[in-house]
């Protein structure tokens, strides 16, 4: 059999990970099975990748790319800043209900990553990218539209991206309800919107 360069099989064993775990879960994505999948020795993932988890990390890292891509791609060129972030938010809920998105298998295997110390960086690294991602468009959409901004662009990514987690938490594990959704995410953008121009009422909340 004809050699293959690791920077060629590398995104072949990514690919073949992917195609394993939204098809079986993550459990189900040992070296060996996954070298199975695209019909290497086991041997060939670990000279690629050195570790498991450094291939998980890879899925992680193509998985977050192909995400970004497509929100970014979804932002209208000369709307105003609600517009804008209005799309925004549609696209990725699109990545949450579509099952080719991979967008199950990413929150799948960030929970997974809590559990394993060799992925805690990736799983940090995986999350501060998404808030980095948000607080730019929020920051540019702000720019282009003259909108003032009242709260820095990273509190109002992590304000939308909390109440963004716990809506995709509801479509992963709960009877799926597609109106109380779109009300709900509808809410959650006009709640974000709203702190960002400054005008969400925010009450003294007892922390202790």
């Amino acid at each position: 059999m004809a050699h293959v360069p690791a920077a060629e099989r590398r995104p072949q064993l990514i690919k073949a990970a992917i195609d394993l775990m939204t098809r079986e879960g993550v459990a189900a994505g040992s070296t060996r099975a996954i070298a199975a999948e695209l019909g290497v020795a086991q041997t060939t993932v670990h000279y690629t990748f050195g570790s498991k988890e450094d291939l998980y990390r890879a899925v992680m890292d193509q998985i977050t790319d192909e995400l970004v891509a497509r929100v970014q791609r979804a932002a209208p060129a000369n709307a105003g800043f609600e517009e804008t972030f209005s799309a925004f938010a549609g696209a990725l809920w699109g990545t949450v209900r579509e099952p080719t998105s991979h967008h199950q298998l990413l929150s799948e295997l960030t929970m997974f990553a809590l559990r394993v110390p060799g992925l805690n960086e990736a799983r940090q690294g995986h999350y501060r990218r998404v808030i980095e991602v948000t607080a730019q468009v929020i920051t540019e959409t702000a720019e282009r539209t003259g909108q003032e901004l009242t709260e820095s662009p990273e509190t109002v990514a992590r304000f939308f991206l909390s109440g963004f987690d716990g809506l995709t938490m509801q479509v992963l594990v709960a009877l799926p309800d597609e109106t109380a959704e779109q009300r709900g995410l509808q809410a959650l953008v006009a709640a974000t919107v709203a702190l960002a121009k400054g005008t969400l009422d925010l009450p003294d909340v007892p922390t202790a």
